[in-house]
């Protein structure tokens, strides 16, 4: 079994910043690629970024810019450090690994930008 925990949701204030963390316990083996997406209620769970196992990174369109997605090999932590944040940045954010083409989930941290 493969267990991804979240961390680092809340709420923040327009313009504000907030760091995530995702770390992965368990049956490891290789993590290859490692992301973060979210989830309005009502909608689908979108991209926000991937990391791929040697660095190379993609990011949403809607979050270029202000969103830096890393990753710690040694710890199999992903981090998301969100900047600027805006209202419609609000959602549910969840971890995201793959292994030998087998994704795992976390269960979500909520993020809410609100004044």
């Amino acid at each position: 079994q493969v267990q991804l925990v979240e961390s680092g949701g809340g709420l923040v204030q327009p313009g504000g910043s907030l760091g995530l963390s995702c770390a992965a316990s368990g049956s490891l083996l290789v993590i290859n690629t490692m992301g973060w997406y979210r989830q309005v209620s009502g909608k689908e769970r979108e991209l926000v970024a991937t990391i791929a196992r040697r660095g190379s990174v993609n990011y949403a369109d809607s979050v270029k810019g202000r969103f830096s997605i890393s990753r710690d090999n040694a710890k199999n932590t992903v981090y998301l450090q969100m900047n600027s944040l805006k209202f419609e940045d609000t959602a549910v954010y969840y971890c995201n690994a793959e292994m030998w083409g087998v994704p795992y989930w976390g269960k979500g941290t909520l993020v809410t930008i609100s004044s």
